[in-house]
């Protein structure tokens, strides 16, 4: 790499990372991973010269969509999908509850598998206690549409778990 590349990545480094630090860490939440993907960003920058050639706002667009991708391969990644965090350990394991613990881990898997929009209805409804008009009203949707996304979010709420050899 020449002399007027390195000045080139370095000020690319000096004007960018810091609003592309808080872009990530506004996507995600997470300082660590934001500290990564910054990182991961810069370097895919000194990989692609060209990136250097161009003009300040086009390299800064080239940064920040190259971010959002690393984000979002970050997010559909199977590490992201099966990492639950918690905020404090059990102290023991409790036997009688294993079972529902197992069978929630199910669900909240498969729930996830779902479309948005029918997961927000399936949980307003199930889990909310909420009716199809409460529901239609707290998202302000049709109530017909709510009954449709509750109809085919439960097929698909039901393939998803047949999927992870949920029978029943």
């Amino acid at each position: 790499m020449s002399d007027d590349e390195t000045r080139l990545l370095r000020s690319l480094r000096d004007e960018h990372a810091a609003p592309l630090w808080r872009y990530v860490v506004h996507l995600t939440g997470d300082r660590a991973l934001a500290d990564d993907i910054v990182q991961e960003t810069l370097l895919r920058a000194w990989r692609r010269p060209s990136v250097l050639d161009q003009s300040q706002s086009s390299a800064r667009v080239w940064l920040f969509t190259v971010a959002r991708n690393l984000v979002i391969d970050d997010r559909r990644s199977a590490r992201h999908r099966h990492e639950l965090t918690v905020e404090t350990l059990p102290d023991t394991a409790d036997a009688d509850r294993i079972d529902a613990l197992l069978e929630s881990w199910l669900v909240a898997e498969a729930l996830a598998a779902l479309t948005e929009e029918h997961r927000t209805v399936l949980v307003h409804v199930y889990y909310g206690g909420r009716s199809i008009a409460e529901t239609a009203a707290e998202l302000d949707i049709p109530p017909g549409t709510v009954k449709s996304r509750l109809h085919y979010g439960l097929r698909a709420l039901r393939l998803a778990l047949q999927e992870k050899g949920v029978t029943g």
